[in-house]
């Protein structure tokens, strides 16, 4: 799991997963790129990584444009040359509602951000990667592309879509040494699980945690950390035959019958 030497492009690593991959990419020695549409929180990990003394950059970018997205791919070679891992992390969960009851516009901004900026984000860095014959990409999926759930349609549906495009990427490109591979990951302890327990019971959120949390054989949520070194592993030279595939990582949930009750501990 060694580094030295590449650039790892992450975008969403203003915060949660994205700060944690950055972290442990520099960590590992690469030179790392942050992209986030939020200026404050991209040069927020930016500012972490500086201050341990490491070779970072922040480029402000909304991953649904596709010139924001050239700009930050010509940015990451303008300084460094070279892209070998990315991290297509950005995401948005959006607003929790039945169908027949969800907002045009908010399922518009969730596809194209979850979407349509994992889209453009493969588009625009896989030919550097074909031109330098190597790299690897890790799109960040979720277990909501496996299964399905009430009030969340606009979220499922694009992570869905991001394993299928995950698939049909990487059989475009596997023939020239390149990995496409998608993470998976259950409840983790981010923003976004406070911002979608808070949406699903205002009034008591920490019910909500307590309901996810019996439903999780391992009976807690991941952390960033975890599910970032997840990434950082299909990024490495470790997971050099492996593309073209989902790996979750959620405790458990996904593998049971739908219980998180299991034996008591000895």
């Amino acid at each position: 799991m060694d580094f030295t030497g590449k650039v790892a492009l992450i975008t969403g690593g203003g915060g949660g997963i994205g700060r944690a991959a950055a972290v442990g990419f520099a960590e590992r020695g690469a030179q790392v790129v942050v992209v986030d549409r939020d200026a404050t929180l991209g040069q927020g990990t930016a500012d972490i990584l500086h201050q341990q003394g490491r070779d970072v950059r922040f480029i402000p970018a909304d991953v649904s444009k596709s010139a924001d997205v050239q700009n930050y791919v010509k940015a990451t070679l303008d300084a460094y040359g070279r892209i070998d891992c990315f991290f297509n992390n950005a995401g948005i969960e959006g607003k929790t509602a039945p169908i027949m009851d969800y907002d045009e516009e908010m399922f518009d901004r969730v596809i194209a951000i979850n979407l349509r900026g994992v889209f453009l984000g493969m588009k625009h860095v896989l030919p550097v990667m074909l031109r330098q014959g190597s790299g690897a990409v890790v799109n960040t999926a979720s277990i909501a592309g496996l299964v399905g759930g009430p009030g969340m349609s606009a979220y499922i549906a694009s992570k869905h879509a991001v394993i299928g495009l995950t698939k049909s990427a990487s059989a475009d490109v596997a023939r020239f040494g390149l990995r496409v591979n998608a993470i998976c990951p259950g409840p983790v302890d981010t923003r976004m699980m406070r911002s979608l327990e808070a949406q699903r019971n205002p009034e008591d959120p920490d019910a909500v945690i307590a309901a996810n949390r019996a439903a999780i054989p391992s009976g807690r949520y991941a952390t960033a950390e975890e599910v970032a070194n997840l990434a950082i592993y299909l990024c490495s030279d470790l997971a050099g035959s492996i593309t073209g595939t989902q790996m979750v990582i959620d405790g458990g949930r996904t593998g049971s019958a739908g219980s998180g009750v299991g034996l008591k501990p000895r």
